[in-house]
């Protein structure tokens, strides 16, 4: 009975010792001040933005926030931008050395008008060369040799598009073939049924740009063919149709110093379409703009709507500095800590920065603080004591928090140490005597 009571008094005790720590450990001013969530609607519309083109949006590429959406999610002709699909599949597939064969259907497969590279039946190219060609020029032809070579025939390859479509979350789409031709196939699907949305080709956009062979493709601005088996010179050299990585026409100057790639495309139906990527100081956008026209001034619509809307992003959004290292968040009192050294500043480990609108007061933001809950003295300059987190636009952003300084155990505190363990011993001796001088009633008579 002692053992246990004794056990009793040691948990009330370390009970006492924790609300004293939680007592004194200071936490953010009230409830809501702690999980206050920073939930800024960045998004612009169609009427806060001078935009000409049919339907177009506007993401960050890391985060995938969506910064301007005018009908995103209509379904439209996706022209030439279907192969970027195209690519990706293969590049998934297949090794760049890879050799594939032009078939017949491949070269009389496209029609009159449509950009080809001008392949020739038989003729022997690397996987790598066919993807210079399908993203450089918009190569028809090449299009539907990378699709019989990864799918075993062009009906297979738009299988495989459509699943991965449906993987990356496309909401809108559907291929019908590798390269956004308008015409009625053998199996009686039109172009009807080759449809997507600007919303689905920025996630197909995003995706691809995480390839680096992609990547390094859609940002080179002209690809010289090499020789072939049917072509002994190397006198084929082909030029990005994107006009925003190089100004061959600079009366247009659509030329964007910050452009990254991507795919062009342009249809009757589908009018001037692009899918575009640029990046300044660490941060990538993708713009997605499709229905394009000529202005009244004769420019493109795609490209000047995509300027524009990267000149509003990179004018607008900047990754900013919350916290800095070393700085104090706050100072807290150490329950146990000596008089001179109590009083602890709590650092902050590393810088905090967030991707955030430029109009943002950082000012508003409320930290959460999580102080270690069992925290006393001895602490040594520079122990973790806690975390600090702030929420912008529904991410988390934190810190470890070091302690400032030491913190010495007070004299004081070891002599209430001392006196409950006496209190304690002479409760227990008092209850041994007790026990001892109790007497037993069992044994008086009656």
């Amino acid at each position: 009975m002692i053992k246990k009571f004794a056990k009793c008094i040691f948990v009330c005790f370390f009970i006492i010792n924790f609300s004293f720590v939680s007592a004194n450990v200071q936490t953010p001013e009230t409830a809501s001040d702690k999980f206050t969530l920073s939930d800024f609607d960045w998004t612009k519309r169609d009427d806060e933005i001078q935009t000409f083109s049919e339907a177009c949006i506007l993401i960050n590429c890391d985060s995938g926030k969506i910064l301007y959406d005018k009908n995103s999610k209509k379904k439209m002709f996706p022209a030439s931008t279907t192969k970027i699909m195209t690519a990706i599949l293969t590049l998934e597939k297949c090794n760049l050395s890879d050799v594939a064969t032009v078939s017949k259907n491949a070269v009389e497969s496209i029609p009159y008008s449509y950009s080809t590279a001008n392949l020739q039946v038989g003729e022997q190219l690397t996987v790598e060369q066919l993807l210079y060609l399908l993203l450089l020029p918009s190569a028809n032809d090449a299009a539907v040799v990378l699709a019989e070579f990864v799918g075993g025939s062009v009906e297979n390859f738009a299988s495989m598009m459509n699943d991965k479509a449906n993987e990356l979350g496309c909401i809108n789409t559907h291929f019908v073939n590798p390269n956004g031709i308008h015409y009625e196939d053998s199996s009686g699907k039109s172009y009807l049924d080759h449809f997507s949305c600007a919303y689905d080709l920025a996630l197909i956009g995003r995706y691809a740009m995480q390839n680096a062979k992609f990547r390094s493709i859609v940002s080179t601005t002209s690809y010289k063919l090499p020789a072939t088996n049917l072509h002994p010179a190397d006198d084929r050299s082909f030029f990005n149709s994107n006009l925003l990585l190089h100004n061959p026409r600079p009366t247009l100057n659509y030329y964007y110093e910050y452009c990254t790639g991507i795919k062009t495309g342009y249809t009757d139906p589908a009018g001037n379409c692009i899918v575009a990527s640029s990046k300044k100081d660490g941060i990538e956008y993708i713009a997605v703009v499709l229905k394009g026209d000529d202005m009244p001034d004769g420019l493109d619509s795609r490209y000047v709507d995509c300027k524009a809307l990267f000149d509003y992003a990179f004018n607008n959004f900047s990754v900013r500095t919350i916290k800095t290292a070393s700085t104090v968040l706050k100072q807290i009192s150490i329950f146990n800590g000596s008089a001179d050294t109590k009083n602890l500043d709590v650092l902050i480990k590393s810088d905090i920065s967030a991707y955030m609108s430029n109009s943002v007061d950082i000012e508003s933001l409320h930290p959460i603080v999580d102080i270690n809950p069992i925290l006393g003295a001895p602490i040594k300059m520079y122990d973790v004591v806690g975390k600090v987190s702030y929420v912008v636009d529904g991410k988390l952003y934190s810190s470890e928090l070091l302690a400032g300084s030491n913190v010495e155990v007070s004299r004081d505190f070891y002599v209430c140490i001392g006196i409950v363990f006496v209190i304690l011993i002479l409760f227990v001796v008092y209850m041994a005597i007790r026990k001892k001088t109790k007497p037993n009633f069992e044994d008086v008579e009656e």
